[in-house]
């Protein structure tokens, strides 16, 4: 099953204003799913610029909801962020 996340932003102006301790977590964040991308499991990740506020956004490939959710609670980032999902009905790539 595929899941699209979002990871939302601890506040509007991050990361304008992120703090040294921000940056360590989200250092720990970008290493804990490069694991996982390794492992086929996350797909594609990566900071959206949106001008209302920056958010993660990134596709994970999972054998069910049940599979998704530690992977979630387990992300250093849930610690200053908070994570939505949803269930995608297809991925269909494209040329490489």
């Amino acid at each position: 099953m595929y899941f699209a996340i979002k990871l939302l932003s601890p506040r509007p102006t991050f990361p304008q204003d992120i703090t040294p301790e921000e940056i360590a977590i989200m250092q720990l964040h970008r290493a804990y799913w490069k694991n996982y991308m390794d492992q086929g499991i996350m797909l594609i990740y990566g900071p959206v610029l949106d001008p209302a506020g920056v958010y993660g956004l990134g596709i994970v490939d999972v054998k069910d909801e049940e599979h998704l959710k530690p992977l979630l609670v387990n992300d250093p980032a849930s610690r200053i962020g908070k994570y939505v999902y949803h269930q995608m009905m297809a991925v269909v790539p494209g040329p490489l």
